[in-house]
C-alpha cells in the first residue's frame, strides 16, 4: 500500500509525471542533502537563493525565498544578498529576484 504524498512535496507536485524525480527530490535532496550537518539550513538557504538568483531561475525562487525566511534569514538579509548579486549576476536578475521577494506574504 502506498502512502499519500504530503501537500507541497515533490511527490505531490511531480509524482504523477516523474515519480523517480519526485522520489530523489524528497528522499535525497530534502531528506538527506538539506539535513547534512556540515552546513546549517540557514547557510544552505543563502547558497541556494544566491545560485537561483545568479542563474535566473525565477520559477524555483519563491519557494526557496520562503524557505530562507523559514530558516531564519530576514527579508533585509535577502534584499542585501540580492543587491550584492546585482554586481555579479546582472541587474535584471536582481530586479526580478527583488520582485519575487516583495511578492511573498508578509
Amino acid at each position: 500500500m502506498t502512502t499519500p504524498a504530503q501537500p507541497g512535496s515533490a511527490a505531490a507536485i511531480f509524482g504523477a509525471v516523474a515519480p523517480k524525480f519526485a522520489s530523489l527530490t524528497d528522499e535525497v535532496l530534502f531528506a538527506d542533502v538539506w539535513q547534512r550537518s556540515e552546513l546549517a539550513p540557514r547557510e544552505r538557504s543563502l547558497i541556494t537563493v544566491a545560485a537561483l538568483v545568479a542563474l535566473y531561475r525565477l520559477e524555483q525562487l519563491p519557494f526557496h525565498l520562503q524557505r530562507a525566511l523559514d530558516n531564519g534569514i530576514t527579508r533585509a538579509e535577502l534584499a542585501e544578498l540580492i543587491t550584492h548579486l546585482a554586481f555579479y549576476s546582472g541587474w535584471p536578475t536582481a530586479a526580478s529576484a527583488l520582485t519575487a521577494l516583495e511578492s511573498l506574504p508578509a
